[in-house]
């Protein structure tokens, strides 16, 4: 089974990013993950833009899922988020986001990815999440 599949059957089991945030997982491979967001009404706050919860969820999934990849096989996943720090760089535009996460160092115990927010629309960069995971 091809690893972006199997992915979305193990992660599958995450509902609030699945079910309710409505993320989907639209690439993995070694070490790194791609997953979009359609937008609707629910992701929205009082003044109409993007919730930041919604953004860091986003991020949050694809790290998860960027980390555990070399795991997906097994479905023994053993890396969670301990840190997380998001910068906002605009406000979210268009019918999707995107997020793209990869490495920016790999260890034994712990590892730091990068998430890429984008407006696919315009292409515009809406947020950059920096996560370190640790093995548990």
């Amino acid at each position: 089974m091809e690893l972006t599949e199997k992915a979305r059957q193990i992660f599958a089991d995450d509902r609030f990013a699945t079910e309710l945030t409505g993320i989907d997982i639209t690439a993995v491979g070694e070490h790194n993950a791609t997953c979009t967001l359609r937008l609707g009404p629910q992701h929205r706050n009082a003044r109409g833009v993007v919730m930041g919860g919604v953004l860091f969820t986003l991020a949050d999934f694809a790290a998860a899922i960027a980390a555990n990849s070399a795991c997906i096989e097994s479905g023994d996943l053993h890396w969670v988020s301990l840190d997380s720090n998001i910068h906002y760089l605009a406000p979210a535009s268009g019918e999707f986001l995107r997020a793209i996460c990869q490495p920016l160092k790999l260890g034994r115990s712990t590892s730091l990815f990068q998430t890429i927010i984008e407006s696919p629309d315009n292409g515009k960069n809406i947020a950059v999440v920096e996560t370190t995971m640790i093995q548990v």
